[in-house]
């Protein structure tokens, strides 16, 4: 059995935000993006290892996975996965690092 996935309600404020950004021009590519990131997240609990290891931080319990532009970070723990942020790729990610240790 996989682990349990949860989202913190920083990261699903995240995703609103990004979806409300990209409606902005475009209804139907905001509703893409969303569902890419909904269908990665789920998939997290079978292959959690799968993501990279987040650079900035150098940890194995924290990863990453790319879902287009954005950067879908997440912490393994023993039977849960929580994803903590969903940042654009060229966002600097010292912005959201203070959710790691809130994570905890």
């Amino acid at each position: 059995m996989g682990h349990k996935v949860v989202w913190s309600p920083e990261a699903l404020d995240d995703v609103d935000a990004i979806a409300s950004y990209i409606a902005r021009d475009s209804a139907f590519y905001a509703a893409t993006v969303v569902n890419r990131i909904l269908e990665t997240s789920r998939s997290l609990n079978q292959f959690p290892q799968l993501g990279r290891i987040v650079p900035e931080l150098g940890q194995d319990d924290i990863r990453e996975r790319f879902v287009y532009s954005y950067r879908l970070v997440y912490r393994v723990a023993q039977d849960t996965i929580t994803i903590v942020a969903v940042i654009h790729g060229k966002r600097l990610f010292d912005t959201v690092a203070d959710r790691m240790e809130k994570d905890k």
